[in-house]
């Protein structure tokens, strides 16, 4: 008996080991923050759906827990009722990806959850979603996951590495395609924004997604990383992409890196840039994807 006791004492911690716990215990964003995003909604949203269109939106952190989450979650739930584009529903539980559950959805977004590592029957059944025809978005440290699940990773388009570009960093960003339509809300123009940047490791590729948006480097302060931490950048070929979309068997994926500042889910060009790609995510909205 008591050896039985001591062995099930040993699997009951190797579960519990192999299980890292939610880190996510941040409370609602303030009213103010929340008139801010109102103020920035867009009118429309540049697609009609195909019908009701449901988003599961994950918000569990394993690590670093950043604190946008709460008001990026409101940002983009305010911005579906107001279009009337989408629904969401609320998750940190990753036992939701399971087939049953998932049939319900018509897309995953993961707002800037932190290394995240889904057990084998939770990969297979959230690969089978996106690769049947469903959608992937990733928000900022969608990322910074699955560093274990190299189809994950690639999937998602990349995997963090550092962010030589603080929060406290003005940048210039570049629109590599500017006649994309999920950057019409840019009408041709670069432009600057106060943001934590990633810089990313393989498998991010531009052999992998079709990268829309990227860091300017011909902009002497973005390529200084004035205010930020130059000594961070490893890669060498000055290629920092910070909105991409890809197409993933039958399905979707739209990932842009922006969102670590409360600020970004207040601006109306940005609110506009998320939801062309979410309703491309959720397959209302058709835009190139095919991969140069």
């Amino acid at each position: 008996m008591n050896k039985l006791i001591a062995v099930l004492s040993i699997l009951a911690l190797a579960a519990g080991a192999s299980a890292a716990p939610n880190k996510n215990k941040l409370g609602p964003p303030t009213p103010e923050s929340i008139k801010k995003v109102k103020a920035a909604l867009p009118e429309k949203a540049p697609a009609k759906p195909s019908k009701d269109r449901k988003i599961l939106v994950v918000t569990r952190c394993e690590g670093y827990v950043h604190k946008s989450i709460p008001l990026g979650v409101a940002a983009i739930d305010l911005m579906g009722e107001e279009t009337g584009a989408y629904t969401i529903v609320e998750t940190k539980d990753l036992a939701d990806f399971n087939d049953k559950n998932l049939k319900q959805y018509d897309a995953v977004l993961f707002m800037s959850t932190t290394k995240l590592d889904p057990t084998p029957e939770q990969r297979e059944a959230l690969l089978k979603f996106v690769r049947n025809g469903k959608g992937i978005i990733g928000i900022h440290a969608a990322t910074d996951n699955f560093y274990k699940w190299e189809e994950g990773a690639k999937m998602m388009g990349g995997l963090f590495c550092q962010h030589p570009w603080t929060a406290g960093c003005t940048v210039q960003m570049k629109l590599d395609e500017p006649d994309h339509p999920i950057n019409a809300c840019f009408h041709g123009e670069s432009f600057k924004v106060k943001d934590e940047i990633y810089q990313f490791k393989a498998p991010y590729s531009r052999e992998n997604q079709r990268v829309i948006v990227s860091l300017d480097m011909d902009d002497p302060d973005t390529k200084a990383v004035k205010g930020g931490k130059p000594d961070k950048i490893e890669r060498t070929d000055g290629d920092f992409g910070v909105t991409w979309v890809r197409p993933e068997g039958k399905g979707r994926v739209f990932y842009c890196s922006m969102g670590h500042n409360n600020s970004i889910f207040q601006d109306n060009r940005i609110l506009q840039h998320y939801l062309a790609g979410i309703q491309y995510a959720l397959g209302d909205y058709e835009v190139p994807d095919e991969i140069k």
